[in-house]
Parts: structure tokens; sequence; C-alpha cells
């Protein structure tokens, strides 16, 4: 029985229709879609949060030859093919894998992205979103529902047992929750706006402790990369069960 295939456009335009790339702006930098191209049809599908050169390998591994990545190859200034740069480029190619990047249209989607995919993983019915980037809403603003903090806490700690932390100085029962994986430091500012005092996000820095302490917030910062493996993940399902073809995530088992 011969395998399925599926041509490198055809797939590529079913994540940019899905992820709505060409509608959402990402930051100066940031190349969202196809960034680096193969030889021929797809055979198998892989999603990783990050592309970096151990996922390039373990992707060329396990015979994958199209991965999703949520961190893309480009963010800053062009920067030589030397060194771990022409490493991960050397893998891709000697390897025939496409790499496809979605940042910010799988953080802001309101299906398939990383905060309403959490929100629903944590029983939270989306209200809006709010926090606009160029545009976009990028957080979502959840109903509390009258869910007890620490009924709250104890489904964070489940969903990530590695990387869960609590910093509880707000209501013992939040009306509202915010969600925003990732890097969580832009919406404190918005959070009295929307009258919300309970974040659930990636990271944070220090001085958010003391900000939480003297605003009364709750913080449940659960890791950067343990927040945003859920985007990508539900893309490429997608995208492989679209085309019959077979999927796998590469994890890393990154703590931060």
């Amino acid at each position: 029985m011969s395998e399925n295939t599926v041509s490198l456009e055809t797939l590529v335009n079913f994540c940019d229709e899905r992820s709505r790339r060409r509608a959402v702006k990402d930051f100066p930098g940031a190349v969202n879609g196809l960034q680096f191209a193969k030889r021929g049809a797809v055979r198998k599908i892989a999603a990783a949060v990050d592309s970096g050169l151990e996922p390039f390998r373990e992707a060329a591994r396990r015979g994958v030859d199209f991965l999703i990545v949520h961190h893309g190859l480009f963010w800053h200034p062009q920067q030589p093919v030397t060194g771990l740069v022409y490493e991960k480029y050397r893998v891709l190619f000697e390897n025939d894998i496409a790499l496809y990047s979605s940042h910010l249209p799988l953080d802001a989607h309101p299906e398939i992205g990383n905060n309403a995919l959490l929100a629903a993983a944590l029983g939270l019915t989306v209200e809006r979103w709010f926090l606009p980037y160029e545009g976009v809403p990028m957080a979502a603003l959840c109903a509390g529902g009258g869910i007890a903090r620490a009924e709250l806490a104890a489904r964070l700690r489940a969903l990530f047992p590695g990387t869960f932390t609590g910093i509880e100085f707000g209501s013992e029962r939040p009306e509202r929750i915010a969600v925003l994986t990732g890097s969580g430091r832009s919406v404190l500012d918005e959070l009295a706006a929307v009258g919300c005092d309970t974040l659930i996000t990636g990271e944070l820095r220090e001085e958010h402790f003391n900000m939480a302490q003297e605003n009364r917030w709750n913080l449940y910062p659960c890791g950067h990369y343990a927040t945003e493996v859920f985007g990508v993940d539900a893309l490429a399902k997608e995208a492989a069960a679209k085309f019959g073809l077979p999927f796998e995530f590469i994890a890393t088992g990154c703590p931060l």
C-alpha cells in the first residue's frame, strides 16, 4: 500500500489559511509561513515549539519532512550562515525538511491558538479578547464562572506539573481570568482596565512579584515553552488529518 503524500504548496496554503497568517502582523523581524522549503512532496508532519538544532535533528531521525514551529528561525537582523546557524540549515537541507513557522497567528487564533486552547483545557469560557497588537487582540479574557482560586491552581498544577508557579494576592474567587501564553508582562498594565486580577501566563520577571503584592493580583506563570505547545500541536494535527499523513510532536523538555 502506497503512503499518502501532499504537495508542499498545498500544505503551506492550508496552514496559511487555517492560521490566518496574512491577517496577523507579527513583531519586526519575525517571518510567519514557510521559512525553509524542500524538494518533492510531504510525507510526514511534526510540530515543535522552537526551531532549535536538536528539534531539527530529532525531526530528521523520525523521518519528518514538514516541521511546524511556534518560534521560527528569524527574529533579528540577518545573521551569517555560519556556526550553529549553518548547522540548522544543513540539517534541514540534507534531510529535505521544510520548516513552517506560526508565531502570533497561533497566539491570537480563537480556535487553535495557544490562549484559546489553554483556556479550554482549564474549563474556562472566553468572554472576549483584548490587548491588541497591530489591530489584532492577543489575550483571552475568561469568565471566572465561580471557580475557586484553589481549584484553578490545582488544574494548572495538573496541566503543568513541572513548571507551575502560584503567586496569589488577588481574589479567592476571581470573576475574570486573563490568559496570555508565553511572556505575560505586556498584559499586566491592562488588567485593571478589563476588571481582572488573575493572569495565567508563561513567564514573568522578578519585579512582578512585588507588583502582584501591591496590586492584589493572582499571577500564574506556568512556563513559556509549556504554555505554547498547544497551537503548533493543533495546527499540525489538523493538517495531518486533512491530508492523511502521520504526525508527531517533538518535545524538548524545556523547563522555562
